[in-house]
């Protein structure tokens, strides 16, 4: 599926790994697997998936996953297959990140936080003779004045209500996900003190799984956070915002020209989509040449 959609987005298809942090939706998916376990289970199928983006016939047998001459006929686009991002902030997800991933996403936590977190994956990539980018994810609300985006914050959450809140923290307190216990962790389940950090508000978190921060204030106050964070090595930001569209619009327009922006794509290399130029042979062998279109 990943090579066909990177076929099909010619090389623009980014994956990002989940490996799930919530045992009672695990279960509803059939995955009666343990924290541990599950990392175990990503860093084997992503053992596997990484040697078929390269080209190779596998065979392989681990403690959960066996497969024997998995191959892919039709190779992605970009060259050993689409970027894989990933977030996780307990041993394991570290360790695997260290391991196999292109770049390691956090949530939206405090600089100081990003920072310690980001050198312990930095040193663990380094030791396995490897180096990561870095993203973040984060909200975003940002207005002409600083006065007007805590106004936005504060009638975002502003129709909920104290049982609304704790329903949800119920739910995120089941969790075994490290990265949701340290987003909970920035509010505590309250309303009171909820700029974490200069212009890094958690009220997204009282109710919201995963993500919980936005970056609130004026263009310059987001846009000098972001240099923050940048400072701390983080070259990818996956923004958004409540409405998605509306404020998509206000960051393209007052955020974004603040910013200096990597624009565009490397061009890469086009292969041929077999569809109409033939066709496998037995669902096994891909053709060798193009087929005469006459």
């Amino acid at each position: 599926m990943a090579t066909t959609l990177d076929r099909l987005s010619e090389g623009r298809l980014l994956i990002n790994v989940v490996t799930g942090g919530d045992p009672v939706e695990n279960k509803g998916d059939g995955i009666f697997l343990n924290h541990s376990e599950r990392y175990e289970v990503t860093k084997e199928f992503l053992d596997v998936y990484s040697r078929l983006m390269r080209g190779e016939k596998v065979d392989y047998e681990g403690q959960h996953i066996h497969v024997e001459g998995a191959e892919v006929l039709f190779p992605p686009v970009q060259e050993n297959g689409p970027p894989l991002y990933f977030g996780g902030s307990s041993e394991a997800a570290i360790d695997v990140a260290a391991e196999q991933i292109d770049t390691y996403l956090t949530w939206g936590e405090p600089p100081e936080q990003v920072a310690e977190k980001l050198a312990v994956v930095r040193e663990r990539a380094k030791a396995r003779g490897r180096k990561l980018e870095y993203g973040i994810r984060l909200h975003v609300i940002v207005r002409e004045t600083e006065q007007e985006a805590k106004a936005a914050a504060e009638k975002l959450i502003g129709h909920l209500d104290e049982d609304t809140i704790a329903q949800a923290q119920k739910i995120f307190a089941r969790m075994d996900s490290a990265g949701q216990a340290r987003m909970s962790a920035l509010h505590k389940g309250s309303r009171d003190n909820l700029y974490i950090s200069p212009n890094l508000w958690a009220g997204i978190g009282l109710v919201r799984g995963g993500a919980g921060t936005a970056l609130v204030g004026s263009p310059e106050q987001v846009a000098e956070r972001i240099r923050e964070y940048q400072a701390l090595g983080v070259t990818n930001f996956i923004l958004s915002g409540y409405p998605h569209l509306e404020e998509a619009h206000r960051v393209a327009e007052l955020l974004l020209p603040l910013l200096p922006l990597a624009n565009g794509q490397q061009q890469r290399a086009r292969t041929i989509n077999t569809g109409p130029f033939g066709e496998t042979i037995g669902g096994d062998k891909r053709p060798s040449k193009q087929a005469s279109a006459s």
